[in-house]
């Protein structure tokens, strides 16, 4: 009797702080990804790849926290757009009834593949993410009172999932380290990856997601540390090429889950078109000073980083700056451009299918 007594008040709480704080858009929000979108899920973990120390943070009010950027990432802008009233918690920090309003599992140098990053030491790939939301999924059921009252939960939620540039970054284009590119041709790589990923999103699929946002790959061979890689001040064609193959197959891909699953609905974000400004303006140089050794291409611990920050895309040797995620979400919340996003954004998925809102 007490069991069920603590799970009806932890949804009557629940309700009730909903009604009073005005309710986001979507009622649950969970993330998977990388260190674009990771929070803190590595901050303990034996690698290379955390961010849980400054530089980073320096604009975040909570400091350092395991954010790969000098503020807020897209996960945070996004849970804004979206009205929450707090930004989703990492699954190492998630507990109690806070959980079903989402939980972050992104995990810096993660990736498709679960060799993806191994050089950096530990990190919870995309499979061993889902393995934590069903983790989630369990802790939910035991709140709401069984599964089938968790999975309707979940149906209501938006889960956005931006992973694959580490499966690039720190795997086929490390030719020294990993066997991928002397395995596969960038077309074979991008098919391999893009059925692999497939498998994964129909997991999630089947543990309740309905409302799923897909980032596509930036423009990489933009990024300073290729820039650096190669000794130029232009992007990198062949990276660029090699990413515009698995960007291409993940737009049909898109096309392929919503025919399968009619009662959900897929997005592509094509985080190639919105990153496009990188190519044509001198803003990627990265904000910070650069570590030569472990973490290489990340920020030298403890040195401040550049004081106008609005004035650089990159705040390290992969990341954008607070301004750079600020623009990318919107543009994906809410597209710039016909585009940004396919066959619809970010802002018009969350509303698919719901009675409640008027489309202003």
């Amino acid at each position: 009797m007490a069991c069920y007594v603590t799970i009806i008040l932890s949804i009557v709480l629940y309700l009730v702080v909903n009604l009073v704080e005005g309710a986001p858009e979507v009622p649950c929000y969970f993330i998977f990804g990388d260190s674009l979108l990771d929070n803190g899920n590595n901050n303990d973990l034996d690698t290379a790849a955390r961010a849980n120390y400054p530089p980073y943070g320096v604009d975040f009010p909570d400091g350092p926290t395991g954010r790969f950027t000098n503020g807020r990432n897209i996960a945070d802008f996004l849970a804004e757009h979206l009205d929450f009233n707090h930004y989703i918690p990492s699954f190492a920090s998630a507990t109690g009834d806070e959980i079903l309003e989402g939980v972050n599992y992104a995990s810096g140098s993660a990736g498709i593949r679960n060799d993806t990053g191994s050089h950096l030491g530990y990190r919870i790939y995309l499979g061993k993410q889902l393995e934590n939301h069903k983790v989630t999924i369990s802790r939910i059921a035991d709140l709401l009172g069984n599964t089938t009252l968790a999975k309707n939960h979940l149906n209501k939620c938006l889960y956005i999932v931006g992973i694959g540039s580490n499966d690039y970054i720190n795997n086929f284009l490390m030719p020294d380290v990993y066997q991928s590119s002397h395995l596969y041709s960038p077309t074979q790589y991008a098919t391999l990856l893009i059925q692999q990923y497939s498998q994964q999103l129909k997991e999630l699929y089947s543990d309740g997601a309905r409302k799923i946002a897909l980032f596509g790959l930036p423009q990489i061979g933009c990024i300073p540390d290729q820039l650096n890689q190669h000794s130029t001040i232009f992007c990198v064609d062949s990276t660029n090429k090699a990413v515009q193959l698995f960007n291409k197959n993940l737009k049909a891909l898109v096309d392929d889950l919503n025919t399968n699953f009619s009662d959900a609905k897929f997005i592509y974000i094509n985080m190639y078109s919105i990153s496009s400004a990188i190519a044509i303006t001198l803003l990627n140089n990265p904000c910070c000073q650069i570590s030569k050794t472990m973490p290489e291409g990340q920020c030298i611990p403890g040195k401040s980083p550049c004081l106008i920050r609005a004035t650089h895309f990159f705040y390290d040797n992969f990341h954008p700056t607070e301004i750079g995620n600020n623009i990318a979400t919107s543009r994906a919340y809410r597209a710039l451009l016909p585009s940004d996003s396919y066959p619809m954004d970010i802002r018009h998925l969350v509303r698919a299918n719901n009675l409640y809102y008027d489309d202003q």
